[in-house]
Parts: C-alpha cells; structure tokens; sequence
C-alpha cells in the first residue's frame, strides 16, 4: 500500500472544505469492540462523540454504530451493514486480524470504502486507509524519557503486553531509545496489559529486587496495577511509573505533579475520531485520503496535561 502522511493542518483545512461542502446521500458503518476495559471504553466514547457531531454537520449522511465482544458477532455485524443498510463505506476496528480480514476483503471488493484502524488484517492492501497509532513511537518515547532522566546505572523493571507484534515494535522503540544510556533493565516480563496481571507481577518484581528506580508499565492499565502493588509495599518514594495511553486517572495524577507519575505517553483512543472523519472525507470530497494515517506518540507531562484529559470520557 502506498504511504500517505497528512499534516495536522492539512486534515483541518480538509475538514472545513467537508464541512461546508454539500454532502452525499451516504451511509457510513462504524464497528469497533465493545467497551470491556478501559482503552476499549474511551474508543467507544470517541466514537459516539465524533459521530454525534458529524450528523449535524453533514445531515444527509447516515451512520451506524455497532459495537462487538467477539470477532464472530464482528463478522454477524457487517454481514448485516451490508445487507440491510447497505453501506458506502466502513470503519472498522478489526476484534482479531485474522478471522476479520476475509469478511473485510469481501466489503471491500464490493466496491464499499474500508477503513481499518489500529489492528492491521491479515493480509495487506484491502483497505482504502489505514490509521493507527505508532507502536514504536509509544516504546521510543518512553525510553527516551527515561535516558534523559534517569542516572546511569538506574535500575529498571518493564512490564511486556499480551505477546504480539505490537508489544515486539513497542519494547524494541523502548531498547533503542535506552541504548547507550547507561540504564540497567533488571527484569522484563508480560503483564499482558492486565491490571491483576500487572499487580502479580510488580510484587514480584519488589520482592527480587531491592533497588528500582523506574517502572515502564507500557500501558496505563499496568500502571494502575504497578502502582497499587508498589503502595502496598509502602515503597512509592522510591521509584517512577511511566504508563502509556493517556488514560484520565494517569493524566489527572500528571497535572497535578505526582512524582510518582511525572509523565505518560499517547496512544490515544481518540484514533477512531481521525478514522471516521477522514472516512467521511474520502467520500464527500477531492481531498487524498487513501494510505496509511500513523500517530506519532507525544510525552504527557504536567505542562501539556490539560490537552490530553476529557472529563466525560471512561478511561
């Protein structure tokens, strides 16, 4: 698939000409998980909100929201888009890649506009437009947070995702970033982006190991488990916790300078926003919006805080 990155300013004047163009008759299916944990939550809230707003600004265009617990009613969903409401094009945040990317591939050869976000199928070149966040951003920024800030010698523990691609680019960023720094990572496991998991694994971790400087949690549900698990043991003074994914717990304890939480970084749930709308632009104007859409992580720190927190948002 051809490679296509659009500024921020270019998405906003793309945005404005949509918005006071004349819209089609068209119909947009938008599916995506069910809100089971918290990431999943704030997609779902995004979702809602972004599609709430377009209604009004586009009121010829229809737009059906269906929201899964597993890739076979995923499967049952479109299956019934396309039968029932016949849709112009489609959003979809794949539940697995594998099960999902021969019902997408059908979609799309019918002609309908595919719009896949964050988790890639199968098999490449279905979709019209791919977006999704930079996974070795995420591990890059937090381990260039962490050699910037840590002495040498600075004794590390990380906690792994659930054993995948995404968790292989996101700790290889992390290593890259921290190579040459003189930091120490004394232990690396997977807490399987679990806050029960994350809880069991810190208190191993504090258990082996008498002296930790920083944590990477590599994910903000982690982090919550990290975090309780180190307070049990009354040792939050000794070290930082660095999550990722901007959840508003996290963010909320960045604004208000807990040392312990000093920064996060941003895999933003909020794609799914970028995803429709540029959606409803590759139908409704000239502008290019086929390619691939990658979101570059960003460091959340108490000075850039309130940009990163939405109140009425679950996570």
């Amino acid at each position: 698939m051809t490679k296509t990155f659009f500024t921020t300013t270019a998405l906003a004047g793309a945005v404005s000409l949509g918005v006071m163009g004349a819209a089609s008759a068209e119909t947009i299916g938008v599916s995506i998980p069910a809100a089971t944990h918290g990431w999943a939550g704030a997609l779902n809230y995004h979702a809602e909100a972004t599609i709430e707003r377009l209604e009004e600004a586009y009121p010829d265009m229809d737009f059906v929201l269906a929201t899964t617990p597993d890739a076979a009613t995923q499967v049952s969903d479109l299956e019934d888009m396309v039968a029932t409401r016949g849709i112009d094009a489609l959003v979809v945040l794949p539940f697995e890649s594998e099960p999902m990317t021969g019902p997408i591939k059908r979609i799309a050869e019918s002609g309908t506009w595919v719009t896949v976000v964050d988790r890639g199928l199968a098999q490449e070149g279905i979709e019209n437009l791919y977006v999704a966040g930079d996974n070795t951003s995420f591990g890059h920024t937090a381990g260039a947070y962490f050699a910037d800030t840590l002495d040498e010698g600075a004794k590390v523990v990380v906690m792994r995702g659930i054993p995948s691609v995404v968790d292989n680019e996101r700790v290889a960023g992390f290593e890259a970033a921290i190579e040459g720094s003189g930091i120490e990572v004394v232990a690396m496991d997977h807490g399987n982006w679990n806050r029960d998991e994350a809880f069991t694994l810190m208190q191993d971790y504090l258990s082996r190991f008498p002296e930790i400087d920083a944590v990477w949690a590599a994910d903000d549900d982690q982090a919550v488990g990290a975090l309780a698990a180190i307070e049990q043991a009354g040792r939050t003074d000794e070290m930082i916790v660095v999550g990722g994914a901007g959840m508003k717990e996290m963010v909320d304890r960045i604004s208000k300078g807990d040392a312990t939480v000093p920064v996060d970084v941003t895999y933003p749930p909020s794609m799914i926003a970028t995803a429709i709308e540029m959606t409803v632009l590759g139908l409704t104007t000239s502008a290019p919006m086929t390619g691939d859409f990658i979101i570059a992580s960003e460091l959340i720190t108490q000075e850039n805080a309130a940009d990163f927190y939405f109140e009425d948002s679950p996570y």
